[in-house]
């Protein structure tokens, strides 16, 4: 939601005709881009972290210098903020000169105001003169004269600048920072667009995504064990390390694909991405997280399996997920990781029937996931040799993945087939005959889900979409019935 008020003072006649003076990071932009140009350029080469320290040594315009050559950003996707951009255009509509001045180097400032083109100077840092705080203050003055222009701002270090202006507005600042402000400036308008940094953070920690983690509760149910209270309490914990250690690497993958996620139309919505997370607040919560649940997964016994999760989705974050076919197999894995962990944490190892029959279930799902995706590049007008932003896959490659997906759906029928018919079911199951139920059951859900798919109506993660999907709650409403007929012993 975005706010405007202002506050006009006695005496400020002729403040139409002063220039007005902004700010770049956490003003005009919504996030830090020192913080970002540092992250991109050790992302790119890991070395780059062992030089900062040498490169601040020599002065932070030094630092900051080495990290605008090597960034590579796009002006079109940085995330602005609306009610600045608004404020500025009504300014510039009335005539008034616009500049922008930043601490920011002026290899990332400029590219920023040729995209805009709004600002009729550029004042940045470069060379050895960090222009932040009284270094800017002394700046604006030698350009415009004490008092000689409107400032916008954001932080404490604009104190000394607004000490320096006519007048001062206050842009998405902290409780405090306002307060000082209005007590010490002549403020004459507060813009705040920004969003709850709480809820951001939660948003980003993907909560909806947890469910996927019920994976870790299957093994007792299917080893019958009902009402073991601690199998099922080291089960909850485990799925509850997995939650958090998962929210910990979506944090990560996140902030890695920035470019990728602004660049993406919906994507670009993401907290990180359109500035109402912070990446700082982001690299500081993630290990938080991940520290949490490896601590659940060595009390529940079963850190082995957590840490296989971790390494596994780290290694797909970092580079699997660009591999063709290599990417689907490894979502797999990554939901049968699940299993793992519960069946360690419940004391119920996972059979080889289980493990036989998940991994076709897991493998359709994650084609679906693919086939989804190259749906909307398709749909999005993308033609023949298209492809998907970090993916390795074009869009005729759709029919491949489907045929594919739909093979191991039926495979998965099968397996669950000749499990009931096995003596380990009849060993599990007061009356085993009973499971034939889940057979057809389930290959409608598989089968439904390759539906909902073709027409477009599939989300991102097939079992969020159906967590969601009221036919989906009923398919396995009908199989937790089955179940629990099959454990009675009926005739017997």
């Amino acid at each position: 939601m975005s706010a405007v008020s202002e506050m006009l003072e006695p005496g400020a006649a002729n403040r139409d005709v002063l220039p007005v003076v902004v700010d770049l990071d956490g003003t005009l932009l919504r996030i830090d881009s020192l913080h970002e140009a540092a992250l991109d350029a050790v992302l790119a080469d890991w070395r780059v972290a062992l030089r900062l320290p040498g490169w601040l040594a020599e002065g932070k315009a030094r630092m900051k210098a080495e990290l605008a050559r090597r960034w590579r950003f796009d002006p079109a996707t940085l995330p602005y903020s609306p009610a600045v951009l608004a404020w500025l255009r009504r300014q510039r509509a009335a005539g008034r000169r616009l500049v922008l001045c930043t601490a920011t180097h002026r290899d990332v400032a400029e590219p920023i105001a040729r995209h805009l083109g709004l600002f009729d100077e550029v004042i940045a840092t470069e060379g050895d003169n960090n222009l932040r705080g009284p270094a800017k203050a002394e700046a604006l003055v030698r350009r415009f004269g004490r008092g000689g222009f409107v400032y916008l701002g954001n932080d404490a270090t604009d104190h000394p600048v607004w000490d320096a202006a006519a007048e001062a507005v206050v842009v998405n600042a902290p409780a405090g920072v306002l307060r000082e402000a209005q007590a010490r400036h002549n403020v004459v308008a507060v813009l705040e667009d920004r969003r709850d940094v709480a809820r951001a953070a939660l948003r980003a920690m993907r909560p909806y995504q947890w469910v996927k983690n019920g994976l870790c509760l299957i093994p007792p149910v299917a080893a019958g064990n009902f009402w073991g209270v601690e199998a099922w309490a080291g089960a909850f914990a485990i799925a509850l390390a997995f939650c958090l250690t998962a929210s910990a690497i979506y944090l990560l993958n996140d902030i890695s694909d920035l470019a990728a996620d602004r660049a993406h139309a919906r994507k670009s919505r993401r907290p990180f991405a359109s500035g109402d997370l912070p990446v700082a607040v982001g690299l500081a919560l993630a290990p938080a997280l991940l520290l949490g649940g490896m601590l659940l997964g060595w009390a529940s016994g079963a850190l082995l399996p957590l840490l296989v999760y971790c390494a596994v989705s780290l290694a797909y974050n970092l580079g699997l997920k660009e591999q063709p076919l290599v990417d689907v197999f490894v979502l797999s894995g990554l939901y049968t990781i699940r299993l793992f962990g519960g069946g360690e944490a419940s004391g119920h190892p996972v059979s080889l029937w289980l493990l036989g029959f998940s991994s076709f279930v897991f493998l359709s799902l994650a084609f679906v996931k693919r086939v989804s995706e190259l749906q909307r590049l398709r749909d999005a007008g993308a033609g023949r040799g298209g492809r998907a932003l970090r993916r390795g896959y074009m869009v005729e490659d759709i029919g491949l993945l489907q045929g594919c997906g739909l093979s191991a759906s039926f495979a998965s029928a099968i397996v669950l087939a000749l499990y009931v018919q096995s003596e380990t079911a009849a060993r599990a199951y007061a009356n085993a005959a009973v499971l034939w139920g889940a057979v057809p059951l389930l290959l409608f859900w598989q089968c439904r889900l390759w539906m909902s798919t073709t027409r477009g109506y599939m989300h991102d993660d097939p079992i969020v979409y159906a967590a969601r999907d009221w036919v989906s709650w009923a398919v396995f409403g009908c199989l937790g019935l089955v179940v629990a007929v099959a454990l009675l012993p009926i005739g017997r």
